[in-house]
């Protein structure tokens, strides 16, 4: 009886929550039609045409070169500002910020109003074992000093772990390293370091069946990110070794390579091979994009996702489990890695118009998104450049990229920040039904 009145309860706070949507919603429009009147299509129309502009800009900016890419970057940064003196000029700027923000509150209570029905669950855990010889490995040049600067060698091995560090100017073959203490008794391996590496050391305790610890020292260190680690403090990570759940997640292969995050073909992946890139990212990328991206440098890629074809791409992703939905980029972030399936983004773009386009999202003509559980890439040269967790490799095509299911046993503190959940698209028609549904239904009918 008292959790048929508490279910009666947050019944009947979504459906209050939805009609506060409605009415936040209808506010916003009712703004705009009563202070701009006639004007709030102008107004409308202008903010388009300036989203638009400033899209295409950005594409001459990236594939042009010389004067025009300069004009072009004068007109990205002029179409915004150019916006806003037209508000101004007309009085409506505090208009626009009152609608803004009543369409802010619309979508906020929509959501919360949806959103409990549609929460996707977190990966399932279970209880840590305990560990008597764990193994890190750590880069004390990764992420610009992190091991020595967050004392991770002094707390690691204060924990019982036993560290061994890739110091030397001479490179390391991590994964034989890695291969060498788990034939030798280790009952664990973990890494300090960045994606590349962690995705070395991942692949060999997969073959091990060997739990797996994730140290976020790198620059970036987006599995870390998708897993709910601390990458503002990565020693937090080592409370795995006394507080630890496990988690079962997915591997990447690409080429007989692992990945953890991702591997891309085409253009991102012929800049990162330049020696320059290094050195000066932003540099070599704008010196490198407009041949690539309007066709004059690289391979003609063609992929195969399932049953799926993707012709000429300028840009292709494949992911470890898809990104969220609504990242056209496929950059952000994944709401889970134990799907067991890969994500794929292909982007072909030729023109300011299909540039602009990209905004639709998933809907645009210049962008193909599929999943499945094997991608074969193909070109018409021998190899291709290949960003494998951002690093430079080369490969003989075709590329076959595929997903192994839970192969990796990871190993992350019980408390943490926490894994990503994408929230859903904000669906206005069930808003709209679930706040008119006055009363709720009995039982059978």
């Amino acid at each position: 009886m008292e959790a048929t009145t508490q279910e009666r309860g947050r019944g009947r706070g979504r459906r209050w929550l939805a009609r506060a949507s409605l009415a936040a919603a209808a506010a916003a429009v009712l703004v705009l039609a009563g202070f701009a009147g006639v004007r709030t299509f102008a107004l409308l129309g202008a903010g388009i045409l300036g989203t638009a502009v400033t899209a295409a800009a950005v594409w001459w900016v990236l594939s042009r070169r010389g004067t025009v890419r300069y004009l072009a970057l004068l007109l990205a940064l002029a179409a915004p500002v150019w916006l806003l003196v037209e508000y101004a000029r007309a009085h409506l700027v505090w208009v626009v910020l009152v609608s803004g923000g009543l369409w802010l509150l619309a979508a906020g209570a929509g959501r919360a109003a949806l959103g409990p029905r549609s929460a996707p669950a977190p990966m399932p855990e279970a209880a840590a074992p305990a560990f008597h010889r764990a193994v890190l490995i750590m880069n004390p040049r990764s992420g610009g000093g992190k091991v020595e600067r967050f004392g991770l060698r002094a707390r690691a091995e204060q924990l019982g772990a036993d560290v061994v560090l890739l110091e030397g100017p001479e490179s390391v073959d991590v994964a034989a390293l890695a291969r060498e203490r788990a034939a030798a008794g280790a009952d664990l391996l973990g890494v300090a370091g960045g994606d590349g590496t962690q995705a070395l050391v991942a692949d060999v305790a997969a073959e091990f069946g060997l739990p797996f610890l994730v140290i976020p020292a790198g620059t970036r260190n987006h599995f870390a990110l998708d897993l709910g680690l601390d990458r503002e403090d990565p020693s937090k990570a080592l409370d795995a070794l006394r507080d630890g759940v496990e988690l079962r997640v997915d591997l990447g292969r690409a080429g007989g390579h692992p990945f953890v995050n991702n591997v891309s073909f085409g253009a991102y992946a012929a800049v990162v091979q330049s020696p320059a890139y290094r050195d000066g990212k932003t540099r070599t990328t704008l010196d490198l994009l407009p041949d690539l991206l309007l066709g004059h440098k690289g391979a003609e890629l063609t992929a195969r996702v399932g049953e799926r074809e993707v012709t000429d791409p300028q840009a292709l992703l494949v992911s470890n489990n898809p990104y969220g939905a609504h990242d056209i980029a496929g950059l952000g972030r994944r709401t889970r890695l134990d799907g067991g399936i890969l994500g794929c983004v292909g982007v072909r773009v030729t023109s300011a118009a299909q540039a602009a386009g990209l905004l639709r999202g998933a809907r645009s003509t210049g962008l193909t998104t599929a999943t499945a559980t094997t991608v074969v890439v193909d070109a018409d040269q021998e190899s291709i450049p290949v960003g494998l967790d951002g690093e430079a490799l080369r490969m003989d095509v075709p590329v076959r990229v595929e997903v192994r299911p839970g192969a990796l046993r990871v190993i992350v503190p019980r408390q943490r920040p926490g894994t990503y959940r994408e929230r859903p698209p904000l669906d206005w028609r069930g808003v709209t039904d679930l706040a008119l549904a006055w009363r709720r239904p009995r039982d059978g009918n």
